[in-house]
């Protein structure tokens, strides 16, 4: 097979893992900057080019598309799916899952558990928005936030009416969720490959930090996951439409509730947690389902 990946940086931890991957498994690969590739939109013969060059001949595509570039790094990939190419995660999957809001009504509407959130457009309903959440302390976490950024726990009401009144000075677009205290600081990172969860780790942030993302200073170890979670990780990556992902899960006192649906999880902290070779699990999955012209969007929305 040649297989492109899609990813802006070809050192990075996981591009370069599954590089190695496809490789060990006989594919020709090659690491294309979606912001370099430029598009013929036609209906006779839509084309790719990079640098000069015509792109042509790739039987698979693994979009690492940084939360930064998803418009035109799912333009890109919507080209590639135009032409025949078999995506790992396709661009509707992918843009519906970066859509944090979008996301959660969606898994809401499937009966998936998740944290009590709000979403208010004017200032003068905070309080009662707080209120709908169970009160202070609460979450606030700006739509567009990736990593941990743009993510807030006020502990007071009034700590909480002055956050979301900045964020909304601001024309920001935010939600407010429960905080789940039970969770500890913790949260579970259930790495999904088509329909099982293949590896599982406990995020931990660090002292006094309610973030658990590796990039924040958290750490990671093995978990056990309970039957429930796996069942709840799973149905979260079909109602996304996503083959591989991480479905991020905190631990609460009815049950499990998803976080997010991260549709470009990283490899680095999962491979090391678990000691499985999850780089050749995705290769192993392409070339299992891999056909010209196979792109379904999954469920609707």
């Amino acid at each position: 097979m040649k297989i492109a990946i899609l990813s802006r940086n070809p050192k990075l931890y996981s591009t370069r893992r599954l590089v190695e991957a496809a490789k060990e498994h006989g594919h020709e690969v090659r690491v294309l900057d979606a912001l370099r590739c430029y598009m013929n939109i036609t209906s006779m013969r839509p084309s790719i080019h990079y640098k000069g060059e015509d792109l042509v001949g790739f039987d698979a595509v693994i979009p690492r598309i940084g939360a930064s570039v998803t418009f035109y790094g799912t333009a890109v990939l919507r080209q590639f799916e135009m032409m025949g190419v078999y995506p790992l995660n396709e661009s509707v999957a992918i843009t519906r899952s970066r859509d944090k809001l979008r996301s959660l009504q969606l898994l809401a509407r499937k009966g998936i558990g998740l944290p009590v959130t709000g979403f208010a457009h004017s200032p003068d309903d905070v309080q009662d928005m707080l209120k709908m959440v169970g009160g202070a302390p609460a979450v606030i976490k700006l739509l567009e936030g990736t990593q941990g950024i743009g993510v807030v726990l006020a502990e007071t009401e009034k700590a909480a009416e002055s956050v979301i009144e900045a964020f909304m000075g601001l024309k920001a677009n935010i939600l407010i969720q429960e905080f789940i205290k039970e969770a500890g600081g913790a949260d579970i990172r259930c790495f999904v490959i088509g329909e099982r969860v293949v590896a599982a780790m406990k995020r931990q942030g660090k002292d006094g930090e309610f973030r658990s993302n590796l990039h924040r200073g958290g750490t990671a170890s093995l978990v056990k996951l309970t039957p429930e979670e796996r069942s709840t990780a799973v149905r979260a990556a079909s109602i996304m439409g996503l083959n591989v992902c991480g479905v991020d899960i905190l631990r609460s006192n009815h049950g499990p509730v998803v976080m997010e649906v991260n549709s470009s999880p990283g490899l680095e902290g999962i491979e090391a947690a678990s000691e499985k070779d999850i780089a050749s699990m995705i290769i192993q999955f392409v070339e299992k389902n891999h056909k010209p012209n196979r792109t379904k969007t999954r469920g609707r929305g």
